[in-house]
């Protein structure tokens, strides 16, 4: 049995959109500092809602995904996927340099 970490958080809602993050594995964020998780947090938090107000239709859309993208801020760099339909971003790689 797989001992409970304070941080984990497989999805997380942002308070301002519907669209959420979660990561592509749950043991993404495994040995990263709280201030890199704090960052992450943060800064998909500001993705999803970005993406919110860029693909405005959601679940509806029909045209294109943006494919694997990149944000940086600081010490710490998100890869991430944008899933349009699903209203949502999946976070693929997260790089701390701490």
């Amino acid at each position: 049995m797989r001992p409970q970490r304070s941080y984990e958080r497989h999805t997380a809602r942002s308070p301002v959109a519907d669209w959420r993050w979660e990561l592509f594995q749950d043991d993404l964020l495994d040995g990263l500092p709280d201030t890199a998780r704090a960052e992450t947090d943060r800064l998909a938090n500001e993705i999803a809602v970005r993406e919110s107000m860029v693909f405005l239709e959601g679940a509806a859309y029909t045209g294109p995904g943006p494919g694997v993208r990149t944000e940086s801020r600081g010490l710490l760099m998100l890869t991430y996927l944008t899933d349009v339909r699903g209203e949502r971003i999946v976070l693929v790689q997260v790089s701390w340099f701490g």
